[in-house]
């Protein structure tokens, strides 16, 4: 577990220039010359999104480094920022991808990547040093690697935090995909045959199937390549996203980073992809916003486990909303509420993945009521008759389901 001790600005780096109302999302995949004599599978260091290198538009940038982030644990109120920013502010964040530095690959990623064709070069020097020189626990410690958190000046409970994507960018053009240790939707079945475990044992027979899976394309647009037998491949656009962004829970426990809950968190929702938003409501002073668990691209349910997992650098702006601004943008939620250009989405949450759905229901309402005007019998009917529910994740202990609120319904609003 990373310590919460004082931040140290100097790992703190501010991007020159002027921030553009609109942040595009690089994808550094371009495509590279493979060099037999090296079994390269993936590009060369030049698309690399080391610490520090690369494009950086926020006002504010920071790099995962073992001062500013936490492995395994989110934030809770007595964990100090590392960043401190303005209500407004625009933040470039480095976040790292857990996959290939936890103990079941060998914590080492250079020879996890490198047993995959991916030269030493072009593994993330934040990667190494996590694995070598942050302490972490398998089985104890969560798996993800967590960027903050950030202080919002002024931030209160009862305000919102309104976080923009404004943009994505790959850091590494691959990622991993793993079912471990029977904690996928088929546990019993998946890994063959492994039973959830009690106690989690790097090394298990069975325990990890890892998955690697190369990306090919260029700026603002990619593919996955999944290689199987006989030199064939399955081919799935990416849409990457932060399966993990929330605030700090007001709790001086500790907190586990698998369970999502009304501080968001591992909330794993494919659609807050560039152009989306998520308004987080503010538990502590401060907000005390953190991110983790890139994504590459996901599927609802992400049964196996896991998404298609690596690093991102993510642009995001990050604003508070408070009273009726608050009220005229959620209404009167209770949990976080994500919105895309054509959806709102409320969100449920619970072990239960039918009480997930019941409260995904009970979220919509309290949305279309307070939000939309509907008196709440109409917002019932409508709801059964024009929204999705869909369900999010039914891997992280505490199951979720979405609503897909369409905007196009109504016009003006």
């Amino acid at each position: 577990m990373v310590t919460t001790s004082p931040p140290d600005t100097s790992n703190v780096v501010r991007a020159a220039g002027a921030v553009s109302a609109v942040i595009s999302a690089p994808i550094a995949t371009e495509h590279r010359r493979r060099d037999s004599r090296e079994n390269q599978r993936v590009s060369s260091a030049t698309s690399i999104l080391n610490p520090g290198r690369g494009r950086i538009d926020g006002e504010h940038y920071l790099p995962v480094t073992p001062e500013t982030c936490r492995w395994g644990w989110w934030p809770n109120r007595l964990t100090r920022p590392v960043l401190s920013v303005a209500d407004g502010a625009v933040v470039t964040v480095d976040t790292l991808s857990h996959e290939g530095i936890l103990e079941d690959q060998g914590r080492d990623p250079t020879a996890f990547f490198g047993t995959r064709g991916v030269a030493s070069r072009d593994v993330l020097a934040d990667a190494v040093e996590m694995a070598r020189d942050v302490p972490h626990t398998f089985g104890v410690d969560g798996p993800h690697v967590v960027t903050g958190p950030i202080e919002v000046q002024g931030a209160e409970p009862g305000d919102l935090l309104k976080v923009d994507m404004l943009g994505f960018a790959l850091r590494v053009p691959y990622g991993v995909t793993s079912n471990r240790h029977g904690l996928g939707a088929l546990g019993g079945e998946m890994p063959d045959g492994t039973e959830p475990a009690d106690t989690l044992t790097p090394g298990a027979p069975g325990g990890t199937v890892s998955v690697f899976t190369e990306v090919e394309g260029h700026a603002g647009e990619g593919t996955a390549v999944l290689r199987y037998t006989g030199g064939r491949a399955v081919r799935y656009p990416i849409a990457p996203f932060l399966g993990m962004m929330g605030v700090a829970s007001d709790t001086a426990e500790p907190v586990a980073t698998r369970p999502p809950g009304r501080h968001g968190g591992n909330l794993d929702i494919k659609h807050l992809v560039s152009g989306a938003t998520l308004y987080l409501p503010v538990q502590t002073p401060g907000a005390g916003f953190a991110i983790g668990d890139p994504h590459f691209a996901q599927g609802n349910g992400e049964v196996a486990l896991t998404a298609l997992e690596g690093s991102l650098r993510a642009d995001l702006r990050l604003s508070l909303l408070r009273g009726p601004e608050a009220r005229r943008a959620c209404g009167l939620i209770e949990n976080p509420l994500g919105e895309t250009e054509d959806h709102w989405l409320p969100i449920g949450l619970h072990a239960d993945l039918n009480e997930a759905m019941r409260e995904a229901v009970r979220e919509a309402l309290r949305f279309c009521e307070s939000r939309l005007g509907l008196p709440r019998h109409i917002a019932y009917a409508y709801l059964s008759c024009a929204a999705d529910f869909e369900v999010t994740q039914v891997v992280n202990e505490i199951k979720g389901v979405h609503c897909m609120i369409p905007k196009r319904d109504f016009p003006g609003v």
